[in-house]
């Protein structure tokens, strides 16, 4: 390995969630996006289980005012619990129980919107120094049986040490809506980051392998978050302390395997829905039948 650390130091799980979920506008206006139900189970949920699956036992979640419901979600609900209990719904129940159980999940504020490099910043206290997982809520990864998208950079992070990000090839004419990285792929696919740019035009972008939001990160980054100034739009940008460890050639793009879902916008949210919908065994076949008979009427 190139560090003296393991995945067995990486511990803690960052999920920033603090942002006002502008492009899901007018729903995210009272309702924390990170709630939004995919079918029936809030959209953060299957984000800490992911978390869960790989290993990660304590999570930070970075929030902001208006954000309530997602503490609360994480708590202990008893008289509901019992309630379930009675009625024999243990299937059910065990849904409700296992986030608040099987992970310890602590909460802070970022006061200001200062950008996602800030929000990952504020759970600095909590983590301390140590490598550690974060994990976007906007972006859902499915990949069925096999490694979660976190669980997959943890593997590669085992080998290579530095910091790793989660990859994917956009369509071209897409690169303005993510940072793009550039740099050499080796025989496995991995590419050695040589620089991020952030959502820069199609015609200067310096490939189409765009960083997704799942990311492993070496301690030394929160050393670089806090001397990070202010980049694109104003704020302090995590691609910007990515680009410091690409340059010191501390970086690995990992393409990602898996079905990735960005729902943040509304069709997104709305392919998430019927993926997982559709991957229901008790869903499935109702939702197809439903589809053919929507698309007859149209």
């Amino acid at each position: 390995m190139s560090d003296s650390v393991s995945t067995g130091d990486v511990c803690w799980a960052v999920i920033p969630a603090a942002g006002f979920g502008t492009r899901s506008l007018p729903w995210s206006k009272a309702v924390p996006k990170e709630m939004l139900p995919i079918v029936d189970v809030p959209a953060i949920q299957l984000i800490v289980e992911e978390a869960i699956a790989a290993g990660l036992k304590q999570i930070v979640v970075v929030t902001g005012r208006g954000k309530v419901a997602i503490e609360d979600h994480f708590d202990r609900a008893p008289e509901l619990e019992a309630v379930l209990a009675a009625k024999g719904r243990e299937a059910l129940l065990e849904r409700v129980i296992g986030p608040a159980r099987d992970v310890e999940v602590v909460f802070v504020r970022q006061k200001e919107a200062l950008g996602l490099g800030h929000a990952v910043l504020a759970a600095k206290a909590i983590v301390g120094t140590f490598p550690f997982a974060v994990l976007l809520p906007d972006d859902l990864i499915d990949n069925g049986e096999g490694p979660s998208g976190i669980r997959q950079l943890m593997d590669v992070f085992e080998n290579r040490g530095g910091g790793c990000i989660s990859v994917m090839e956009v369509a071209e004419g897409q690169q303005h809506l993510y940072g793009i990285v550039s740099g050499a792929a080796d025989s496995a696919g991995m590419i050695t980051v040589e620089a991020i740019v952030e959502k820069p035009s199609p015609s200067v972008a310096p490939s189409r392998s765009a960083v997704i939001g799942r990311y492993l990160l070496p301690a030394e980054t929160w050393a670089i978050l806090e001397t990070t100034e202010k980049g694109h739009g104003g704020e302090i940008q995590l691609t910007d302390a990515l680009a410091v460890l690409a340059q010191a050639g501390r970086l690995t793009g990992v393409p990602l395997r898996g079905v990735r879902h960005d729902i943040g916008n509304p069709l997104g949210f709305l392919e998430a829905n019927l993926h997982y919908g559709l991957a229901r065994p008790e869903l499935g076949d109702k939702i197809r039948i439903l589809l053919s008979q929507t698309m007859s009427e149209g």
